[in-house]
């Protein structure tokens, strides 16, 4: 699989920029709008939040945006891989190519998104006074392993939504409740300590908790947990490319 979408790389690498610049083709701000929507929802969430859980969280904007930027990376990914082999049908029914290519186009353009999009944690850290410390060695490892959980997830929910019409509305539905199960709005600390184990069994849960600490509480990232989460999601992308490796082969028919 490897060695064809390397022999497809040019596709892989087109489809990537058409990604990109299709997402705002047309619109007044273009690529500014990867900056607005954060910054909107932060703002949102900065406004109201506070005043429901009386949250005393320092630099609690900064803390906000430090989550909400890879969580959004999340749930775009998830939002668009899931329905891309659908709305490649015509393509795919036509024309001969890795269909894997897809999730990865999807999932990469997520990722040089987020990359853009971190001149805003930048801002945040520099305006808020807390500055950057040597932890963040740390960063690539953590979106490595963000990666690959989002690749994993894709090539499953990609190749069933095609078969199952209504896995993408499941699926969307399921990411929505999982932002409320994530601690991007508050600290894991305002859990119980013996109610903390079900947090943890999201793997967002630690990724999003690696991000904080190393932009905001300036550690390193707790590697013992990152490890675990990059060896289940190692597990589920080898088991995602083998169940779309498997489906793929009806795709033409089903569309």
């Amino acid at each position: 699989m490897i060695e064809e979408i390397y022999n497809y790389r040019q596709l892989l690498k087109s489809n990537v920029s058409k990604e990109i610049r299709g997402k705002y083709k047309g619109s007044f701000l273009g690529v500014l709008w990867s900056f607005v929507n954060p910054l909107l929802m932060t703002l949102v969430y900065a406004i109201v939040f506070p005043f429901i859980l009386k949250s005393t969280q320092p630099h609690y904007v900064t803390f906000l945006v430090i989550a909400i930027l890879p969580w959004n990376w999340f749930t775009t990914v998830i939002n668009q891989g899931t329905s891309c082999i659908n709305i490649n049908g015509g393509i795919i029914k036509k024309v001969y190519f890795p269909r894997e290519i897809l999730p990865i186009s999807i999932v990469t353009s997520g990722l040089i998104n987020y990359l853009i999009s971190c001149l805003i944690i930048c801002l945040f850290l520099i305006c808020s006074g807390l500055g950057f410390s040597i932890n963040i060695i740390f960063l690539p490892i953590v979106i490595m392993v963000q990666y690959i959980l989002l690749l994993g997830i894709i090539f499953i929910t990609s190749a069933i939504n095609v078969y199952i019409k209504d896995a993408e509305y499941i699926i969307n539905f399921f990411v929505l409740m999982l932002f409320y199960g994530t601690p991007i709005l508050y600290s894991p600390e305002l859990f119980p300590e013996n109610m903390r184990w079900l947090l943890n069994l999201n793997p967002m849960t630690t990724i999003i908790n690696a991000y904080r600490e190393i932009f905001y509480y300036k550690t390193n990232p707790n590697l013992k947990s990152l490890f675990v989460v990059f060896i289940f999601s190692s597990i589920l992308l080898y088991f995602g490319i083998k169940i779309f490796k498997k489906l793929k082969k009806g795709f033409a028919e089903e569309l």
